[in-house]
């Protein structure tokens, strides 16, 4: 032991009497030139020191990060109590971190954490984590448990897509001279408005039935197929309307949709058969695991880059990605876990406050305002229970499910906000317009709970006065 420490007071030793003759000599053979260094006075607040570091990028950041996470799991969790699925909490958050609330209630606050020159990197940021949500999302999308409902998925979902959508484009004649950009096309303009009115939220509307125990029941079962049949579709369509809202004429618009086209069939016929043989459960034990992980986040990164490439957005090449990944239970199990926590909890958050900075409520300060809010919110609801309800009795149903399929169906959420912020930056849809929509959003995926309690509250009040007469 004596021994142990005399070697380590010998080499400590010669370590500082080394760098204090270094420093010595270094000190005398160069002179640097002055250099003006700001020294705080000696009246100078430490705080104020510690209030200029804040002002540094990555602190203004950290900030963010901490503000945006802690705001949306509280809303969440409060949403949660009252029976409501946690991300209408998130979203709703994001809405109350922008100009809507904190820039109102405390402007010199709101200035602070959400400065104009941040917003880029916040952006980027939330970017990446809808990309990878919607790489979960493909993930999710059981291909053998929409041949088993075919029939009902798709019929109910394609009529639950081009009802609303018709009345979308309609309801674009009436608001297109009033809130449009001034200079967007008609043409863009409306197809938006039409794929604002059809979109349904595949992943909120999973959340809603697991949380009311309806997830394995035959209506459960069939929301989810045609939810998840919907979104496909309402994907494509997407795909092929900002295709056409990014071209500059009918050459670049037929170039970017055959670009399209032959991507997705490389990554149905020729990527999915691929990564069905390598991307096994096997691989992705001990070592292997991780630079199995790496490759898939590798091939969704690529995947999205392809698509903003062709100009259509990334989150379709990520999306795209998630559909042609192997359906194997444990492969999935062991991908979307770790993937799908990370970024729900610590990415999506941030989109959320993003697409809230956008929002701007107090920009509808007019009865004309308001009045076209309200139209939207009743083509929206009008569109989707109506496109979805009918057409679900006549294939067999009930009326009972029926409706309950079509407030089920009526549920926007998180895939709302992701279409609508695309709008938003390709310039067709104007900042009114958008705070319009994100309304419309909050308010259709907030009612799915109350409208299913109501029909099952009446259910049993007329099961409940037939057992009384009879």
């Amino acid at each position: 032991m004596k021994r142990v420490l005399a070697i380590y007071f010998v080499v400590t030793s010669v370590f500082v009497v080394g760098i204090c003759i270094t420093l010595y000599l270094g000190r005398g053979m160069f002179v640097a030139a002055p250099v003006a260094v700001h020294i705080p006075s000696a009246g100078a607040s430490v705080w104020s020191v510690l209030w200029q570091n804040f002002h540094d990028p990555l602190a203004r950041l950290l900030v963010q990060f901490i503000v945006i996470i802690v705001a949306t799991r509280a809303v969440g969790a409060a949403f949660s109590h009252f029976g409501q699925p946690a991300v209408i909490g998130e979203m709703t958050a994001g809405v109350l971190l922008g100009p809507s609330l904190l820039g109102w209630l405390s402007p010199g606050s709101f200035t602070f954490i959400f400065p104009k020159e941040s917003l880029g990197i916040l952006q980027l940021f939330s970017q990446i984590g809808v990309c990878l949500f919607m790489f979960v999302v493909g993930l999710e999308l059981d291909v053998s448990n929409l041949r088993r409902r075919a029939r009902t998925a798709i019929v109910v979902s394609h009529s639950s897509i081009m009802v609303p959508y018709l009345l979308g484009v309609i309801l674009a004649l009436v608001l297109y001279r009033s809130f449009a950009i001034p200079g967007t096309p008609f043409v863009s303009f409306a197809l938006f408005m039409g794929i604002a009115m059809s979109i349904t939220a595949f992943p909120v509307l999973v959340r809603i039935l697991a949380d009311r125990g309806l997830a394995r029941t035959p209506l459960g079962a069939t929301a989810t197929t045609c939810a998840a049949v919907g979104d496909a579709t309402a994907w494509v369509i997407l795909a092929f309307v900002v295709a056409i809202a990014r071209a500059t004429g009918l050459i670049s618009t037929l170039l970017n949709l055959g670009l399209l086209v032959a991507f997705v069939a490389v990554m149905l016929f020729v990527a999915r058969p691929v990564l069905s043989r390598f991307l096994t459960v096997e691989r992705m034990q001990g070592h292997r695991a991780l630079g199995l992980i790496a490759g898939v986040l590798v091939f969704m990164t690529a995947s999205a880059l392809v698509t903003q490439a062709i100009g259509i957005h990334a989150l379709f090449g990520a999306f795209l990605a998630g559909v042609v990944m192997p359906r194997d239970k444990d492969f999935y199990n062991y991908l979307a876990v770790r993937l799908e926590n990370f970024s729900t909890v610590f990415l999506l958050p941030l989109f959320f406050a993003f697409s809230g900075l956008r929002t701007q409520v107090n920009m509808l300060n007019d009865s004309a305002s308001w009045l076209a809010v309200a139209g939207i919110v009743a083509v929206a609801i009008t569109g989707k229970v109506l496109g979805s309800t009918v057409p679900a009795r006549l294939t067999g149903m009930s009326w009972h499910e029926s409706f309950q399929l079509g407030a089920l169906m009526n549920t926007r959420g998180l895939v709302e906000l992701i279409a609508l912020n695309i709008g938003y930056d390709l310039g067709i849809l104007s900042p009114r317009i958008f705070s319009m929509l994100v309304l419309m959003a909050l308010v259709t995926t907030f009612m799915t709970g109350p409208l299913l309690g109501l029909m099952n509250w009446t259910q049993r009040r007329g099961a409940g006065l037939a057992a009384a007469a009879s």
